[in-house]
């Protein structure tokens, strides 16, 4: 069983899946950290030295990968979903849950974030602001697609583990 988490930059997608995979005795997995592990290069610093469009194909082979896991919780990076039709991909393969956060949210954790963002980096509040707004409306049709969408602001990971639960097919067994 795999779960992905899926949802708009900063929405907590990797402390959601640490704090989740404790609750349902899985495993925790960053596609950006597996990323970073394969190719050791940061995404920030792959996006600088080359293009997204060769990110998101090797972004895509990283998350396909995922399918050799097994009880894992699966962290994606915020534009996993809306590319190369991953987000189709992962509703085949496992449980998507998109953890919505408000785009005033997203401004707002984006601003104070100590994580360089290779898309927000160097932005000016402003430019921020404009970006995420536009960004985030393209970017919702795909998260939509989740199997199961949750507010991520003040998230309980006792009622999303048991929402998760309940659309598991051996749920009963667990």
């Amino acid at each position: 069983m795999r779960i992905y988490l899926v949802g708009y930059m900063s929405a907590g997608k990797s402390t959601t899946s640490k704090r989740l995979a404790k609750r349902l005795g899985f495993e925790p997995f960053d596609t950006d950290r597996l990323f970073e592990e394969r190719f050791h290069i940061t995404a920030n610093d792959f996006f600088n030295k080359y293009d997204q469009p060769l990110y998101r194909k090797l972004e895509t082979q990283i998350l396909q990968g995922t399918a050799a896991l097994d009880n894992a919780v699966i962290a994606t990076g915020g534009g996993t979903p809306c590319f190369n039709d991953n987000m189709e991909w992962m509703n085949q393969h496992g449980i998507t849950v998109f953890l919505k956060i408000s785009p005033t949210t997203a401004i707002d954790r984006l601003s104070h974030s100590k994580v360089r963002r290779p898309l927000v980096y160097n932005k000016t509040l402003e430019e921020l602001e404009e970006y995420v707004q536009k960004n985030y409306s393209e970017r919702m049709a795909f998260y939509e697609q989740a199997k199961l969408v949750v507010k991520g602001e003040n998230l309980d990971i006792e009622e999303l583990s048991n929402a998760i639960l309940s659309l598991m097919p051996s749920a009963s067994t667990m």
